[in-house]
């Protein structure tokens, strides 16, 4: 008897009935919601195309800033010789030949600070998209329910 009477209060007509169904603020609010989630993603999607284009732009600088860093670097071996008297200087006197080499080091400090710079750029975009990475797994994890977390 208890069995069957424990049987049949456990499928009650409670479970069977229909559900009613949502209202209509709750349909908006489900709408708005989701407007706004597929906003925020092709926000975050924009983003990620600009720190893209901004890394692609710093990268090709880089590659140009090493390509002129090894010219100076041939020019200056060339005019070290001269300087030296290994190599045939020409017609140059040893105080154009000193001139030439200062503005060559200069040119070759300028182009370090540069580099220096074009990294730190490099770095912050790494930055921003982990930023943004952590972003999105906790916005992931903020929209799980209550009970689930």
């Amino acid at each position: 008897r208890r069995q069957a009477t424990e049987y049949s209060t456990s499928s009650s007509d409670e479970e069977f009935e229909p559900k009613p169904s949502l209202t209509h603020k709750a349909k908006r609010a489900i709408r708005k919601r989701r407007k706004l989630e597929k906003e925020t993603k092709q926000l975050i999607k924009q983003e990620e195309l600009k720190r893209l284009h901004k890394a692609q732009a710093v990268q090709r600088q880089l590659e140009e800033l090493e390509e002129r860093q090894r010219a100076l670097e041939i020019f200056g071996v060339k005019l070290e010789r001269e300087l030296r008297g290994e190599a045939d200087s020409g017609t140059k006197d040893e105080n154009q030949m000193l001139h030439e080499w200062f503005e060559l080091v200069m040119e070759k400090n300028k182009l370090m600070r540069y580099e220096s710079e074009l990294l730190i750029i490099a770095q912050e975009l790494e930055l921003e998209d982990h930023q943004s990475r952590l972003e999105q797994k906790l916005r992931e994890k903020m929209a799980i329910d209550g009970k689930s977390k």
